[in-house]
């Protein structure tokens, strides 16, 4: 089946939904989501969004300075002061759209203070901000009607001339995109979704680890499929592994602790019941989460120890509570009184600061394809991302390139000659117990050689384990009809490979990447992509 959309965006999170109705006035969007509308990094956000609203004494020049250290100063300038400096008008957008962010008596913001933050300019709802605001996109998307939702749609491929038969090489000018070919779990086909711009928002990959607070559906699925188009993809060896989700062996994702909790005052101790980061920075636990994660992975490798503690016994009850209603609901829920209690946490993969490259329209370097959210590297986060400014780069970004992308609408066409997907000579997969193995050893192995400390030798390990998983998957991929769970094996394979590539083109320790080969910053560093 064929489908035409002038708008088609792959991803339904923050960046995904806010792009969706800014440009919908102009045309019909299609919202692809590979699960249900809810199912995004987003609604998963507990912590909040920054901003500078508090104007006494907050700025955006300190702002700026702020994420510019988290970043370990490889973050783009002219991205951090646009994020900063968009955000308020961004604010007061999601407002308009329906989310309430706490607010104090006398009717000012509620703001948080967390980790690599010189204010307290975390606006939230109690601990479940993502959720607030995903479900209020939701509510106003599903009453727009130039916008099509389609749930249990699975993006397999962006179209470009590849598809026309002409080769396309990581050299060749002017590669355009002319939108999808998306599989249709309830019926099984793969349609073909023609539109006169893509958008990619289908958020990071860090379900290819182990321990991850993300969804499962995090697989990477936009930046393979820009990376098999020959499309630029940056910065992937920065992955940020929170510091504390909630140690409960079997729970896949793990619950995340928001750092605004140790922002309201809890402190890390060690199975000992000793506090421990006054040996790691002078910060505390407030330090960036990269900091606090290498530490908390060294008291545990030292003590042979699987977790430590989050304490916030010391704080009121009440307040604890007040403040965090759903950490306190899923620890009771496990036996874990935190008003009485330790909070056993561990650190877990969380967010990737790279992926496709954009300009500052979020632009990635196919023409007609923009990649939002954090899929793509918009060069704002550098080598660490400073906590809280995720969601408000997603909301900026997808602003950016709603007013770019409208602006060119009536320059483009729709590219008739597409052919539909060929699945001829495939068959039936009868081996999904294969899939379901392979991903579990490609969660394994990077959760094992490309984790929280990295070195030379564990990188090739994992670079030759992953090498003949890849030569499995495409073999397989070939042979069968296309599915959900062998495209996202391949997706996580794909992103896999360039997190490793990455990570071992990077000779220094910068930011997330830490190597015990190289454990100091290099004094010049090769800000590296893939071509």
């Amino acid at each position: 089946m064929v489908r035409k959309f002038d708008f088609l965006v792959i991803g339904s999170g923050i960046a995904g939904m806010s792009f969706a109705l800014k440009v919908a006035h102009k045309g019909s969007v299609a919202l692809i989501c590979k699960a249900g509308l809810e199912e995004a990094n987003t609604y998963y956000a507990q912590g909040g969004i920054a901003s500078v609203t508090n104007l006494k004494v907050d700025n955006f020049e300190k702002h700026i300075q702020d994420t510019m250290v988290a970043g370990d100063w490889i973050s783009d300038p002219e991205a951090v002061e646009k994020v900063v400096c968009n955000a308020p008008a961004q604010i007061e957008e999601l407002i308009n759209w329906g989310v309430n962010f706490d607010k104090t008596e006398n009717g000012e913001f509620d703001l948080h203070k967390e980790g690599g933050h010189s204010e307290f300019r975390i606006l939230h709802h109690k601990d479940n901000t993502g959720a607030e605001i995903q479900t209020s996109l939701i509510e106003a998307v599903k009453k727009h009607p130039n916008i099509t939702v389609f749930t249990n749609f699975y993006a397999v491929e962006i179209i470009t001339q590849h598809h026309l038969g002409i080769i396309v090489t990581r050299h060749t000018p002017g590669i355009k995109c002319f939108g999808a070919y998306v599989l249709n779990e309830k019926t099984g086909d793969v349609d073909t979704f023609l539109s006169k711009v893509t958008v990619m928002a289908t958020g990071g990959c860090e379900a290819v680890y182990t321990h991850t607070t993300n969804p499962l559906v995090a697989t990477g699925d936009g930046i393979a499929m820009v990376y098999r188009a020959k499309g630029l993809v940056k910065d992937m060896e920065f992955i940020q592994f929170h510091p504390t989700a909630l140690y409960h062996p079997g729970d896949r994702p793990s619950f995340l602790i928001t750092e605004a909790m140790r922002g309201y005052g809890a402190v890390l101790r060690n199975l000992g019941g000793e506090e421990f980061m006054q040996k790691y920075d002078p910060r505390l636990s407030l330090a960036p989460r990269d900091i606090v994660a290498r530490a908390i992975d060294s008291e545990m490798k030292q003590r042979g120890e699987d977790h430590v503690y989050l304490d916030v016994t010391h704080k009121d009850p009440e307040e604890t509570k007040k403040h965090f209603p759903n950490i306190y609901k899923k620890c009771l829920s496990q036996g874990i009184d935190i008003t009485k209690d330790y909070i056993p946490v561990a650190p877990a993969a969380h967010y990737l600061c790279g992926g496709i490259k954009v300009d500052l329209d979020g632009q990635s370097s196919i023409k007609r394809l923009y990649a939002i959210g954090e899929c793509s590297c918009t060069g704002l986060h550098g080598g660490n991302r400073l906590a809280s400014n995720s969601l408000i780069e997603a909301i900026v970004y997808a602003d950016s390139a709603a007013k770019h992308a409208l602006s060119v609408l009536d320059r483009y066409d729709f590219n008739e000659d597409i052919p539909e997907w060929n699945a001829e000579g495939t068959i039936s997969n009868e081996e999904r117990i294969l899939i379901t193995q392979s991903m579990k050893e490609v969660n394994q192995i990077m959760e094992s050689y490309v984790g929280i400390v990295r070195s030379n030798l564990r990188l090739v390990r994992e670079w030759n384990r992953l090498d003949i998983l890849y030569e499995e998957t495409e073999r397989l991929f070939k042979r069968v009809k296309a599915s959900r769970e062998i495209c996202e094996l391949r997706n996580m394979i794909n992103v896999g490979y360039l997190i490793t590539r990455q990570a071992m083109e990077r000779k220094e320790s910068r930011g997330l990447h830490y190597t015990i080969d190289y454990p100091h910053p290099a004094k010049q560093q090769d800000n590296t992509e893939v071509l």
